[in-house]
């Protein structure tokens, strides 16, 4: 069984996932290694792992800074997925789920990428800018390695549209929690837990809110409704000096997991 699930069985009815967000090659690529053992040694349960590229449009300015520096860092695809099996090499055994845009993976081609993602430990990989109507070809090629494709519904999505979604999707599925780029916000958006019942009525797969959680509070409160709670531009935002990125990771994700728990 692919570990996303094995994670979502595990935490049914017990708990919400936290999932922290790590853009892969910041700020170095040695401490980004380092900072995928801390997150999981501090509480993560599933960790997205974001693919640095030239043009993140789904990114506000926390991510979009990451993603550049990661990039004059050397990272690539690659090195994306050394990164992976580094990982899975030295005792990381949580689900890691590649988040990245589709240039990247339609360049390297789409069955090696699921063939390489695969074989290095990945379980699953979210495209925030591939449509679910033009997702066939990397569909076929992920899932023919266990590997999941995971997809993004909005709050504007229909309840026809997220029908679609949710049938599509597998792992779990990324409720954007706000209309707009991914970044901290004062406050959790309006309607939101009225988005996860909406989408709760269509599907049993697991509801993931990401997009704008900026604290243990907010992570507290949106625990008691999705099945999990994603943390990206807060988390990389708290990394500070690189030489004490891994030490302030380590006490954000901790925080964070208490408060999911």
């Amino acid at each position: 069984m692919n570990r996303i699930d094995e994670t979502f069985r595990e935490l049914k009815n017990k708990r919400a996932a936290l999932m922290p967000y790590l853009p892969l090659g910041y700020p170095s690529i040695n401490i980004s290694r380092e900072l995928i053992r801390v997150a999981q040694e501090a509480g993560a349960d599933v960790l997205e792992l974001g693919i640095p590229f030239s043009d993140p449009l789904a990114d506000g300015p926390v991510v979009q800074h990451a993603t550049q520096v990661a990039l004059q860092n050397g990272m690539t695809l690659k090195k994306c997925l050394e990164m992976v099996q580094d990982a899975r090499a030295n005792g990381v055994t949580i689900p890691l789920v590649l988040m990245g845009y589709y240039n990247p993976l339609l360049q390297y081609d789409l069955k090696k990428f699921a063939r390489d993602a695969f074989e290095a430990g990945a379980d699953g990989v979210i495209v925030p800018d591939l449509p679910m109507e033009e997702a066939e070809e990397l569909q076929n090629a992920a899932h023919s390695q266990d590997l999941h494709v995971v997809f993004l519904a909005a709050p504007t999505s229909s309840e026809e549209r997220l029908k679609k979604i949710t049938k599509a999707t597998r792992g779990f599925l990324y409720l954007v929690s706000l209309t707009g780029v991914t970044g901290a916000r004062n406050g959790l958006a309006e309607g939101l837990e009225d988005f996860v019942t909406r989408t709760r009525a269509v599907t049993d797969k697991p509801l993931c809110v990401g997009f704008g959680i900026s604290s243990a509070e907010h992570a507290r409160r949106v625990a008691q409704f999705a099945d999990g709670v994603i943390v990206g531009s807060a988390l990389v935002a708290k990394f500070g000096e690189a030489s004490n990125a891994a030490k302030n990771a380590r006490a954000f994700i901790q925080e964070l997991a208490a408060a999911v728990r």
